[in-house]
């Protein structure tokens, strides 16, 4: 939006401190006295076109037990987007308030490297809950990250991203970009790799 960026003139998006940054206090203030009212869609409202970085800090200043209400008058992208942002304390303290199924929709929504830093924070108990709210192939990928040394560079690098074959036109790039794209982590750097992935 507007308020949280612009573009200059070689495309790039700059951040600039949102509504929340600016005035913090009192959009906390103005949630906490809407919470206090059960306004809830006024709430709703406030929030959706926030910076998710926003309102994640917005979700940490909240008192706990308010914390999981806000969260859940989030958009679900949102409130994804926003939950990766937060403390692990904070996301430890939503986690354990929410259902199976808004576990389900979180999990499915964050990507494996903030799926695996939020479980390095975790206490054994949680860790087991949200793998159980984790596919197969996705439980695999998360203990083959956490095998690697904290802050070497395969504990940080991203295993979703798009690769591309040597011999693909740019067609065949681009469909493969389209197909993939949404399921990875980043499209602005694809890898070109060769039958055994390297």
């Amino acid at each position: 939006s507007a308020d949280a960026a612009d573009s200059c003139a070689f495309g790039f998006v700059l951040y600039r401190p949102s509504r929340f940054t600016r005035g913090g206090t009192a959009m906390k203030e103005k949630i906490l006295e809407l919470l206090e009212e059960r306004k809830y869609p006024e709430i709703a409202a406030l929030i959706k076109d926030m910076n998710p970085a926003d309102v994640a800090n917005l979700l940490e200043d909240l008192p706990q037990q308010n914390m999981p209400i806000v969260f859940r008058l989030c958009p679900k992208e949102l409130a994804a987007d926003a939950f990766a942002y937060m403390d692990g304390d904070s996301q430890e303290v939503l986690v354990q308030g929410f259902s199976d199924k808004e576990l389900d929709e979180v999990m499915g929504q964050l990507f494996l490297d903030d799926t695996v830093d939020m479980i390095e924070e975790m206490p054994a108990s949680v860790v087991k809950r949200i793998l159980r709210h984790v596919d197969e192939d996705t439980r695999k990928m998360i203990n083959q990250v956490l095998n690697y040394p904290k802050d070497s560079a395969g504990s940080i690098m991203t295993m979703e991203y798009v690769d591309l074959k040597r011999g693909m036109t740019v067609e065949q790039a681009f469909d493969r970009i389209r197909a993939t794209g949404l399921d990875s982590e980043t499209i602005y750097t694809c890898y070109v790799t060769g039958d055994r992935r390297k």
